[in-house]
């Protein structure tokens, strides 16, 4: 004890050291608040899709299957749904709506064993590259699903988007027309394994 009176230049570097890992250790708490307070997330912490503020909620709402019958969202519990509804597939637009399709089975299959959780959901007329595509479920398109689908966002019911819809059956992401199938890939994969 008395060599730490007798020797002030070993103190103040015993200060200097103690000062130092108090900041080391206060500064990088206070640098992670202010990321954290300031909306800063890490790129992979990211979602790809547009998040819907409020959810749109399909949990009560059945649409009626193209053969006949309901869909079901609570019929298979741990599902997630990619829900298409492009406009004019029978007509001027069957290319672009071909493609959307061939697409969306890209990201199914990409799925792997996870496959079986994914269930996409077409409302739309039918290309004919359907055949083969076991997870594809044919909806009627109608008004109300189009209105719970866009709810939540600034888009147009009318638009061209897909949406995500976790298995409860709450709306939950958006993929602008034109979207990156590794975009909704990433997001999906990320889904099923937290749920």
């Amino acid at each position: 004890m008395s060599d730490m009176h007798s020797n002030p230049a070993a103190a103040r570097r015993n200060r200097s050291v103690l000062l130092l890992v108090l900041v080391l250790f206060f500064g990088g708490m206070l640098a992670a608040g202010v990321l954290r307070f300031s909306g800063w997330r890490p790129q992979g912490m990211k979602n790809k899709g547009e998040l819907l503020q409020p959810y749109g909620d399909l949990r009560h709402y059945a649409p009626t299957l193209a053969a006949g019958g309901v869909y079901r969202w609570q019929d298979s519990p741990r599902t997630w749904r990619i829900v298409a509804m492009p406009r004019d597939c029978d007509g001027a637009r069957r290319v672009q709506c071909t493609q959307l399709l061939g697409n969306l089975d890209k990201v199914w299959r990409l799925m792997g064993r996870e496959a079986d959780r994914v269930h996409v959901l077409w409302a739309a007329a039918a290309p004919a590259s359907l055949a083969g595509m076991r997870e594809v479920h044919l909806l009627r398109a109608d008004a109300g699903l189009r209105a719970r689908l866009a709810a939540g966002t600034a888009a147009e019911p009318g638009d061209d988007a897909v949406w995500l819809v976790d298995p409860n059956g709450f709306v939950v992401l958006r993929y602008a027309a034109g979207f990156d199938p590794g975009d909704l890939r990433t997001d999906l994969a990320r889904l099923l394994k937290v749920n």
